[in-house]
Parts: C-alpha cells; sequence; structure tokens
C-alpha cells in the first residue's frame, strides 16, 4: 500500500506510478513524435494522480542519477576489501558492522539497480535539483518537464533558469515568452522572475511574455500574484495584483503603470500551435514576432508602415507565405532582400 493514502487509493496510485515509469522509458527511447507528444499529454491532464506520479518517478530517477557514482564507489571498494579472516576452526571471524554507510550502500545499490533495470533517462529529461538553463533558437519551441511534473513550453528566442531550492521553484525568465502548466505544492512556491516583477503561481496555468522591457502575465486556469521584484525600486509601481483565468496583465516599461484586461487566453497560447492571433497590434510588432518564428528575417523599409494596424489570424507555414496572405489585407508588398523579404507600401 502506497505510504500516506487511504487503502481505496493505494490501487490507483500504484497503477499511476507504473503508468509513470512506462511513460519515462518510452519517452527515453528516443525523440518522440508529436503525436506521441500529444498521447503523453492527454494522460499527464487525464488525472492529478499521473501529474503527481510522473513528478515522483523523475525525482526518483533524480536521486539515482546523483548517488549513482558514490554508490558504485562503494561497491567497487567493497569488492576490493581482503579476504574474511578465519578463526581457528576456519570458520569466518565475525565482522565488526559500520553502522550507516556499509547497509545504505547496499540498500541503495539494489534500489539502484532496480531503478536503472526499468528506465533509463537522457539528460535532457531529468533536471537537477541545481539551477538549469534552457535557451531557444529562431523558429524553435521546447518543452521542459520538471522534477516535480510542472511543464513549461518555451517560445521560440526565449531563454530562461530553473532552480528548484527545499522551499521554493523559482524560474527566471531572461527573454522570452513560455506557458507554464504548475503542479501546484503549498508547502514549495513556484514563482517566476520576469519584467523587474514576481509571478507566483497559486497552482494554475498561464503565460508570460518578457520582451524588449514589455511585459504580459495572462492566465488560463487558476490563480496567479504579480508583485514588484524589488518594492523599493522604481519598477514598483502600483500594488500586488491577483490575477484569475481569463485575465492579463500588461507593464509596457518597468516603471510604467500596469494594465489590466479581460482575453481569450487560449488565443494567447496559440503560439504553441504555430497560430500567432492579434487584435489592432502595429506591423512593426508583428514582424518583429514573426523573424522570431523563421530564420528568413522580414525588414520594414517604411517606418510608417510598421505603425499599420493588424487584426487576425497568423498561420505559421512559412515567412513568404504568411507576408502574401497579409498583402491582401494591408497596402504592402515585399521584395527579396540580402536577409530575406523586405515590406514597401504599393
Amino acid at each position: 500500500m502506497t505510504e500516506g493514502l487511504n487503502p481505496d487509493d493505494a490501487p490507483a496510485a500504484d497503477r499511476a506510478m507504473a503508468e509513470a515509469g512506462a511513460w519515462l522509458s518510452r519517452l527515453g527511447a528516443g525523440e518522440p513524435s508529436a503525436e506521441y507528444g500529444l498521447v503523453f499529454d492527454a494522460w499527464l491532464a487525464a488525472s492529478p494522480d499521473n501529474r503527481a506520479a510522473y513528478g515522483r518517478a523523475l525525482a526518483l530517477l533524480q536521486d539515482f542519477d546523483a548517488r549513482a557514482g558514490d554508490v558504485l564507489a562503494r561497491l567497487d571498494a567493497r569488492a576490493a576489501a581482503p579476504a574474511p579472516r578465519r578463526t581457528l576452526s576456519g570458520r569466518p571471524a565475525p565482522r565488526r558492522r559500520r553502522v550507516g554507510a556499509g547497509w545504505w550502500a547496499a540498500g541503495f545499490g539494489a534500489a539502484l539497480a532496480a531503478g536503472l533495470a526499468v528506465v533509463v533517462m537522457p539528460p535532457a529529461i531529468i533536471h537537477p535539483a541545481s539551477a538549469q538553463a534552457y535557451a531557444t533558437a529562431k523558429g524553435q519551441h521546447q518543452r521542459v518537464t520538471l522534477a516535480d511534473g510542472s511543464l513549461i513550453d518555451l517560445d521560440a528566442e526565449t531563454q530562461l533558469r530553473v532552480r528548484f531550492q527545499g522551499s521554493e521553484r523559482r524560474v527566471a525568465l531572461v527573454e522570452g515568452q513560455a506557458i507554464f502548466d504548475v503542479v501546484h505544492d503549498a508547502s514549495r512556491p513556484f514563482v517566476v522572475e520576469a519584467g523587474g516583477r514576481l509571478v507566483r503561481d497559486v497552482g494554475t496555468q498561464f503565460d508570460v511574455r518578457a520582451r524588449g522591457g514589455q511585459l504580459t502575465v495572462t492566465v488560463a486556469r487558476g490563480r496567479v500574484e504579480v508583485t514588484p521584484q524589488a518594492p523599493g525600486s522604481a519598477a514598483a509601481q502600483g500594488q500586488d495584483v491577483l490575477l484569475g483565468p481569463g485575465q492579463r496583465f500588461e507593464l509596457d516599461a518597468p516603471t510604467a503603470a500596469p494594465q489590466l484586461s479581460a482575453v481569450d487566453p487560449q488565443e494567447t497560447f496559440s503560439w504553441r500551435s504555430g497560430r500567432l492571433v492579434y487584435r489592432a497590434r502595429p506591423l512593426g510588432e508583428v514582424v518583429a514576432d514573426l523573424n522570431r518564428q523563421f530564420v528568413e528575417q522580414i525588414t520594414i523599409a517604411d517606418p510608417e508602415l510598421a505603425k499599420l494596424p493588424i487584426t487576425g489570424v497568423i498561420v505559421l507555414d512559412n515567412p513568404r507565405a504568411v507576408m502574401s496572405r497579409l498583402s491582401l489585407l494591408l497596402p504592402i508588398r515585399t521584395v527579396p532582400s540580402d536577409k530575406g523579404l523586405m515590406l514597401l507600401r504599393k
């Protein structure tokens, strides 16, 4: 029976742990396909027990990985030890038992062997408790599974650092955009540093964008609290803000007053599925976003063109197709350039 659970809950928890181990094995076998990833996401979302079990399985493997070298060294030392002394009768002399190291090495060595027999995970999936950095390039998206089972989806040209400590889970979003799907743990708050603010999760799903001194936080599920990172600084304008589902916090500059609005979170999350949704946003902002998604770059020859407002959905297939569709809606045309494409007025 699983410790800390009611007897009736034990079979479900044990089944979730078994399934978590199976998923670790499948994901560790190679680069998963997009279809496989969707099935895995569906399994995680099917039950809180699945998400918790996956986090426990990852933590166990992380512990094995951290102590494997010490365990093997102890086992090697034991194998190299001299033959036991014998009494006059020829029987082995009783050994003096050291409390601590011997039994720990034997017990943990057996557990390590059992754990490694079940699954061997690549370093990209097991994330150590110390600080870990992630970065994406142009056109690159990445999904990160943390040791607690929380998920982070990184947009293109995004940099962040993750540090799990005993009393806190902290992520620093240096630059870029990411969606956080957090496993709630009241004893270990999940905090995101971005744009001079701290975004404290209360067990939820939310998007944080920090680019060019601007910050937006959009909540899809649960609640987050946005607070100044340094209360005594110029960036500490306004009061702490608690956001719920469908609410967005916007900050145009670290010293500006924040703006709150009601939005459809799925529009903000759409970049994850290869679409960008805009409502009266300037063409210059749209082009900047497109240049993060494609290696082939787009430039605007006329600064006035950058002010043209755009409302609509952009499918991220390739830059030439995107600009061809936009040219049907706006007075713009494209010509080849040394970087890719240049926008001109029609």
